[in-house]
């Protein structure tokens, strides 16, 4: 991801700065304070936020965070008295106000050694904002041409950072084909609000009817992937009149917490919460490698590592905990055979984040729904796998039906 404003480049691949093509030396956390703010750039970013991002488990006082933002200012042209990019919300942190523009590598691979920018496409996206029913700031994006597809926030998003890493890329890129894709980040995570301090299912709902109304959508197909599928069925089940298709992939009724039937269960339900709050910010990935292994056990070394990074980028450990532990307890049994809409089901067989038998359960308790079962282990389908192209084949004839 390139990052393009005041005639400097950000280049978060490459992890450089540049004026007019020349790089522009910058101590490490420095660079990561001006990433941060220029990545969440539509709001204003709080000071313990930058502190949890780019120090993580290290203590530091605030006195830190202000010497890198003076830092950062000098690197970019900028000073506290002028603050043309970086500016200062005495009391409660910092935001990036300098128009940007977005690029991105393409997906055959890395810049060509000509230049560091020569094979840059922009992202065709529009980022927006919308309030929940509680005041939470939700971020949502609109790509591609079509009918409407709205993808309910599942855990682990970020609007602009999605489209380079290699575990969403490919998705946005097919969701985007044909259709007006509508998605947002959940309230936590990404570019939404992150001081928040309560997620369930009540907000999960509100944060989706928020960003459908913003977007003046009456009826539309929608997709729930992972933890946004109960958030998904709630909806439509309260709302039959919109929702024209209903998708549900890698989803499940009963959250792990309610569906633990065991001593062993609750406590490995638990176990997850803890380590990602235990773990998450971390500079030692490996707490997080549990997490990439359980979503994507038939994945390469290289995508692990991008599943790492992009849990370090999307959230912090607090919130992260937050979110798992409110989606372990989401239960829409009751609410599933209310759902009117034509559904498809589609489920990795050994999937180990949502059992296969939780598709079943969804596919059984929804009156028209059909079941698709996937020849994969994984959570999030990768790229190359054959399960993505049966993925993409009934997904596209569903929805074309």
């Amino acid at each position: 991801m390139i990052y393009a404003f005041d005639g400097y480049e950000l280049d978060l691949d490459q992890f450089e700065l540049r004026r007019d093509g020349d790089r522009v030396a910058v101590e490490p956390q420095v660079f990561d304070v001006l990433a941060h703010l220029v990545e969440h750039r539509t709001r204003v970013v709080p000071k313990v936020e930058l502190l949890e991002s780019v120090w993580k488990t290290t203590f530091v006082t605030e006195s830190a965070l202000t010497s890198r933002i003076k830092a950062a200012r000098q690197a970019v042209d900028d000073d506290g008295r002028s603050q043309r990019l970086i500016r200062t919300v005495h009391g409660r942190g910092y935001r990036f106000v300098a128009p940007v523009e977005v690029f991105v590598t393409p997906a055959s691979g890395p810049p060509a050694a000509s230049g560091p920018t020569d094979q840059r496409v922009a992202v065709s996206q529009e980022i927006r904002f919308c309030q929940s029913a509680d005041g939470v700031q939700v971020a949502y994006a609109c790509s591609g041409e079509g009918p409407p597809l709205v993808k309910a926030a599942n855990w682990l998003s970020h609007l602009d950072y999605d489209w380079e890493s290699p575990v969403w890329r490919h998705w946005l890129q097919e969701l985007s084909g044909g259709h007006r894709l509508v998605r947002y980040d959940e309230r936590g995570c990404g570019l939404s609000d992150w001081d928040v301090d309560h997620v369930s299912m009540v907000t999960k709902v509100a944060d989706l009817e928020a960003v459908v109304d913003a977007c003046g959508l009456e009826r539309f197909a929608l997709l729930g992937i992972s933890g946004g599928g109960p958030a998904s069925v709630s909806y439509a089940a309260r709302h039959p009149e919109r929702v024209s298709k209903l998708v549900l992939y890698g989803a499940f009724a009963q959250g792990r917490m309610v569906r633990a039937r065991t001593v062993e269960e609750k406590r490995e339900a638990e176990l997850m919460v803890d380590l990602a709050e235990l773990g998450w910010g971390r500079d030692d990935p490996a707490f997080r490698h549990v997490f990439a292994l359980q979503f994507m056990p038939e994945g390469t070394r290289e995508q692990w590592a991008a599943f790492d990074e992009l849990q370090r980028r999307t959230a912090t450990p607090a919130n992260a905990a937050r979110i798992m532990e409110a989606t372990a307890d989401l239960d829409v049994a009751a609410l599933a055979p209310r759902v009117q809409a034509p559904t498809l089901v589609i489920h990795s067989r050994n999937d180990r984040r949502a059992p296969l038998g939780e598709g079943r359960r969804l596919a059984t308790l929804i009156p028209d729904s059909r079941l698709v079962v996937l020849d994969s282990s994984n959570h999030i389908l990768l790229r190359d796998e054959p399960a993505w192209e049966r993925f993409v084949d009934e997904l596209s004839g569903f929805l074309g039906d």
